[in-house]
């Protein structure tokens, strides 16, 4: 506690900072306000004093047209869907092959010298080549966009 002597030779109490008169003032005020909102005669929120705007739109039964257009759009979600497990199996089966014909490679490479090679390993690598290039088409390949 600090005290300070005044002109009249009287002490008083001087707080360390005016932080707590200034806080107990504007507590003061806060309350004050409010009270006399509620006494002015404000209206009060109340849950059931929120509406929403909806548009008209929001809430309305389709017509025809857009009944078909919503078939429409089912429709061509399920062909994509068809088409995509199509063209997934045909990427299986694709590499599957062409896992095969490696293999088949592989085996006909160890039966050969070093230094020949037979038209058919030729052959073989040459259909690996082209299955290898439909395979990775196919991959790129995008129905529906």
């Amino acid at each position: 506690m600090h005290f300070r002597k005044c002109p009249e030779g009287d002490r008083r109490f001087i707080g360390s900072s005016g932080f707590h008169s200034g806080w107990a003032i504007a507590v003061l005020v806060a309350i004050f306000a409010v009270g006399a909102q509620a006494q002015s005669g404000a209206p009060a929120l109340q849950r059931n004093s929120i509406r929403l705007h909806l548009s008209p739109d929001a809430n309305r039964i389709p017509d025809a047209n857009d009944q078909m257009l919503m078939q429409q759009q089912q429709e061509q979600d399920q062909n994509f869907e068809n088409a995509n497990a199509a063209r997934r199996k045909l990427l299986t089966d694709e590499s599957a092959e062409l896992l095969e014909l490696a293999a088949q490679l592989k085996n006909e490479m160890d039966k050969t010298d070093k230094d020949t090679l037979s038209v058919g390993v030729i052959r073989k690598a040459e259909q690996i080549e082209k299955l290898a290039r439909d395979v990775k088409a196919h991959m790129k390949l995008t129905i529906g966009g």
